[in-house]
């Protein structure tokens, strides 16, 4: 899988996970293991951004376990991901909440549609990934049980107070989440006022199971 000349995979592994890759204008071109796809070239692929917040517009912040292949230990957003082959990302939003957090969402929207982004750690790996944003709310706010796996911490915060701290050091969260707090804003200071945007934004990769669906 080096070097990103990944082709189309022909037999899945049921017992493996595996990432979407993407082609120049962000549609599918093939699958690849997950475990194998973040290197110093890595290729083009599908994932996903969440950001939770409570009913008084508090956000779960959460640390990157610190064995993590890509920015191990860094605070970041609530819940990150890749959507399997033929997932949809809501579904693939649910099922990393429950894996990394023991949690559920009652509302799952889509807010950026279009966020890309790379960025490359000191020892050489590289994000590379087409990154749709979704914000999650929940009625109630849930007990949290990180999957060390997974997260090492997590910590419920006002939204205005953890836009002021990446403010003033942006280097105090994952590169990808700095990037999309900037577009967020955008949105508006309030986060559960933020507009959802539609499905037909979302890049040709993250469409394909969702038109699938549709017809089947």
């Amino acid at each position: 899988m080096k070097g990103g000349n990944a082709a189309m995979t022909s037999i899945l592994d049921p017992d493996v996970e595996y990432v979407v890759l993407c082609g120049s204008r962000h549609e599918r071109i093939g699958y690849a293991p997950k475990a194998e796809v973040h290197h110093e070239s890595t290729p083009l692929h599908l994932a996903f951004s969440c950001y939770l917040f409570d009913q008084e517009g508090n956000f779960l912040v959460t640390w990157r376990a610190k064995h993590k292949r890509t920015f191990p230990g860094v605070r970041t957003n609530s819940c990150c991901g890749h959507p399997g082959p033929g997932e949809i990302i809501p579904d693939a939003i649910a099922r990393r909440l429950a894996e990394e957090l023991g949690t559920t969402a009652d509302r799952i929207e889509l807010v950026l549609p279009e966020f890309r982004y790379e960025a490359t750690m000191a020892d050489g790996v590289r994000e590379n990934e087409v990154c749709p944003v979704y914000r999650a709310t929940v009625n109630t706010r849930p007990n949290v049980v990180p999957n060390p796996e997974e997260v090492d911490d997590t910590a419920w915060v006002p939204w205005r107070q953890f836009v002021a701290e990446v403010e003033a050091d942006r280097t105090s969260v994952s590169p990808w989440c700095a990037l999309q707090v900037d577009q967020l804003l955008a949105l508006g200071p309030d986060p559960l006022s933020w507009p959802v945007s539609d499905d037909s934004r979302l890049p040709d990769a993250a469409r394909e199971p969702l038109e699938a669906r549709r017809w089947t």
